[in-house]
This record gives structure tokens, C-alpha cells and sequence, in this order.
């Protein structure tokens, strides 16, 4: 079931980047938190974007397998700065499938701060995520992550 969901998730992902547009970034990289492992970020316009982890969270009796899917909307002048910083925020969905209970959806909403170091292709992004668990039972949750992505321009 892991599997599946997985490649349904990544499908959707790849899929969704090749129909939106041939001109934009893709950023991949890491995030350390819950989940911590692989971080993919697709930019479909100037300040929208959709973000993937996967990962494994060891955190507490949901310790196991994590996946989130996030479409982010960015603003660019909050925080003023020669730096370029910019606030985002959006929802998603969370898939957890811990390693010795019922595996977990829910649904999140996201808030964080990315920097893009001047001159360089990359990203740095601290962010907080509260969730709503629908399945196996209504609970709320709670996330971070920081991590750092490189971009691929195409």
C-alpha cells in the first residue's frame, strides 16, 4: 500500500509539472524534521508553487514513513531586506504510515520562510505545519521541517 501511494503521489507530481508550463524551476534537496528525507518543489508560476517531501519521521509512536503534498502561495514583500526572503503558506495532504499502527491521512496547512542566497541556485526554508487527521481517527497534529533545495532550470 506504501508503494502505491507513493507512486501516486510522485505520478502527480511529474505529471502535473509537465502539463503547467516548460519554463520553470524544479528545486530538490533535503528537509530535516517530520519527515525528514527528500524535498521537491516545483514552481508552476511567479509565486505559486507545489512541494513534496517524503521521508521517514522518528518522532514518537508515529514513527515511520511520511509524505506531504503542498501547493504554496508566496508573497515577496513582507520581509524587508537586501536578503531576499519571502513568506509562504498553503495546505495539502499528509500521509504518515507509521511502523507499528494504522497507517494516517489528514490534511495540513503550511507556513514558512525560504531565503534565496543572492547569486546562488538554491533555497533555505524553515516551516511549521499544523494538521487535521481524518484517518484512522480525527486527531490534530503537528509538524516542522528546515531544509535547503538546488535548482534545476529547464
Amino acid at each position: 500500500m506504501k508503494i502505491i501511494i507513493t507512486s501516486i503521489l510522485l505520478f502527480l507530481l511529474f505529471q502535473s509539472s509537465i502539463i503547467l508550463s516548460q519554463n520553470k524551476d524544479l528545486g530538490v534537496g533535503v528537509i530535516l524534521g517530520d519527515p525528514s528525507g527528500l524535498s521537491v518543489k516545483y514552481w508552476t508560476g511567479e509565486s505559486n508553487a507545489v512541494d513534496l517531501a517524503i521521508g521517514y519521521s522518528f518522532i514518537g509512536s508515529g514513527a515511520g514513513l511520511g509524505i506531504h503534498l503542498d501547493y504554496l502561495y508566496h508573497v515577496n514583500n513582507l520581509i524587508k531586506s537586501e536578503e531576499l526572503f519571502i513568506v509562504y503558506y498553503g495546505y495539502g495532504l499528509r500521509f504518515r504510515f507509521p511502523d507499528n499502527n494504522p497507517n494516517v491521512f489528514g490534511v495540513r496547512g503550511v507556513g514558512g520562510v525560504l531565503w534565496y542566497p543572492k547569486d546562488l541556485p538554491i533555497d533555505v526554508f524553515a516551516e511549521i505545519a499544523p494538521s487535521f487527521r481524518l484517518l484512522p481517527n480525527a486527531a490534530l497534529d503537528f509538524s516542522f521541517g528546515i531544509g535547503s533545495r538546488y535548482y534545476f532550470k529547464f
